[in-house]
């Protein structure tokens, strides 16, 4: 029995002095130095953690931490060739230590002084001098080259959402000027936006039904659709296209007639960007409100066909009344410095 306790406290003093010779903090996994450098074409399954790389050795699986350099090379796009550092890891990985990619000249001069700010996921059809976003608006195209400011991110792969800021250049395309990593802050939300004399009003949220007409609310809610009338002076700027499904939040009372009022009303709209509006030079379109049009996009059915139209600069409604399916209506528009056509005023046309 003495024996067998001489015994365990001989393995706890060992295992205290294993602790004091390797603590704990060691465990992590170290990267040796750099045994090679290669040369290869990034793969398809690539992600800002490891990185497949295709060379004239074979397919390899490099991580990529927190160590890794990668100030010369931020993006990891399928195709693109790369000069990688390596070593191996404790965990047995090869380890990039250091990632470069060929040099991209630009002699094109950019408007700095009209920047605007999107923000998408990163596209498959991103080459490599044109970044390519899917943003709500649709797919949109940037030229980037190495004045590129990603001090906002470590590296860019497909399929992750970012911010960029860009402006136009000499040659008439959009540059990217800096790019990070899109905040989920970025939504606008219902809850966020109290309309004019509504804050002590009570408030439903739903979804349009299909029964809404410019007058008449019909709300789907948890407790049913509910049916509200629109009142003249109600607050609708962030709130104004009612088309079927689109999110709602109403503020209403209760009328002397039975009816339930509604004195404001909030749709899921972006929060206001930074773009300038070139007003020297407006157009006036005349369409039909089409069923996939929401707060941020009106989209119209023209006799030149489909025209989407940006809400964001909006700063007359439709004289109060909702934007509905198929309703006729006249809008002022003019180009932002985004490339995108901006609404500047609606109306009811019949």
């Amino acid at each position: 029995m003495k024996k067998h306790r001489i015994v365990q406290c001989c393995l706890a003093l060992c295992l205290a002095l294993g602790l004091l010779i390797f603590p704990v903090g060691r465990m992590d996994v170290q990267a040796a130095e750099v045994i090679a450098t290669v040369r290869g074409t990034v793969m398809k399954g690539t992600t800002s953690e490891l990185m497949y790389l295709d060379t004239s050795s074979g397919k390899m699986e490099v991580k990529i931490d927190s160590g890794t350099d990668t100030s010369g090379c931020k993006f990891l796009l399928p195709g693109k060739v790369i000069s990688v550092s390596l070593s191996h890891g404790s965990d047995g990985y090869l380890h990039a230590v250091k990632m470069t990619a060929d040099a991209q000249d630009s002699s094109v001069t950019l408007d700095t002084s009209s920047v605007s700010t999107v923000t998408g996921t990163l596209s498959d059809k991103t080459k490599n001098d044109v970044l390519c976003l899917d943003t709500q608006y649709g797919l949109m195209e940037l030229k980037y080259d190495n004045s590129l400011d990603m001090s906002g991110c470590t590296i860019m792969v497909l399929g992750q959402n970012y911010t960029v800021k860009c402006a136009r250049g000499s040659d008439a395309y959009m540059h990217a000027i800096s790019i990070s990593d899109a905040s989920s802050s970025s939504k606008g939300s219902t809850s966020s936006y109290i309309p004019n004399n509504c804050s002590s009003s009570s408030s439903v949220t739903g979804k349009v039904s299909s029964d809404t007409t410019p007058d008449i609310l019909y709300l789907s809610t948890s407790d049913g659709v509910m049916q509200f009338k629109i009142d003249s002076d109600a607050d609708t700027s962030r709130g104004m296209v009612h088309t079927k499904d689109n999110k709602l939040t109403v503020y209403f009372y209760h009328g002397s007639d039975g009816y339930l009022h509604a004195t404001g009303i909030v749709g899921e709209k972006d929060n206001s960007s930074d773009v300038t509006i070139d007003s020297s030079s407006t157009s006036t379109v005349s369409g039909q409100v089409m069923k996939k049009s929401t707060e941020n996009i009106l989209r119209l059915d023209t006799r030149y066909g489909e025209m989407e139209l940006k809400m964001d600069k909006v700063e007359g409604g439709n004289n109060g009344r909702a934007l509905v399916k198929d309703m006729w209506v006249t809008v002022t528009c003019a180009r932002g410095s985004d490339a995108y056509m901006h609404a500047l005023s609606i109306s009811t046309l019949r």
